[in-house]
């Protein structure tokens, strides 16, 4: 019923009340569109904000959560740094802290994570055969939460990471 009453309101405007609407429309769009692209420049993160979808990190977060994420190339990652990361094979990133580092004499890091609320770390969770993380896995690292905003709408995933 809805839907015939929103076809009916569009059949009602003229030509000029259409155009000026998609125009409108096409505004909001791009100017959101604009917006993340501009936070993905200043932040250095493709994913400027995520939302936590599972428990693993409790009680440092919760599922619901917004966090703010920058991934800035020249800053080091350090041990108990909360890094959020993707990794091969799976869409959905995953926001763990940094548990162990290991530094090779070339400067090259690697490190080890593991969700606050997990009893083992997350070797279980990275593709076979592989024990570290590198940077190029990184999406990006917090910087600023914000509680239980966003609850509501996520679906209930079992816990996995």
């Amino acid at each position: 019923m809805l839907s015939l009453d929103f076809l009916d309101d569009v059949r009602r405007m003229n030509k000029r009340q259409l155009y000026y609407q998609v125009l409108n429309f096409g505004m909001i769009v791009s100017s959101a569109l604009m917006i993340w692209k501009g936070l993905m420049v200043i932040t250095g993160s493709e994913s400027p904000i995520v939302v936590v979808l599972s428990g693993s990190m409790e009680p440092a977060f919760h599922r619901g959560d917004l966090l703010f994420l920058t991934n800035r190339v020249e800053d080091p990652i350090r041990v108990g740094e909360i890094v959020v990361f993707r990794i091969e094979g799976r869409e959905i990133p995953i926001v763990h802290r940094v548990l162990k580092i290991h530094e090779k004499q070339n400067g090259h890091i690697k490190f080890l994570t593991k969700g606050d609320n997990n009893a083992v770390d997350d070797r279980g969770l990275y593709k076979q055969g592989q024990h570290w993380l590198e940077k190029k896995d990184v999406v990006g690292r917090a910087r600023g939460a914000s509680e239980k905003i966003w609850s509501l709408y996520i679906p209930q995933f079992p816990r996995c990471c």
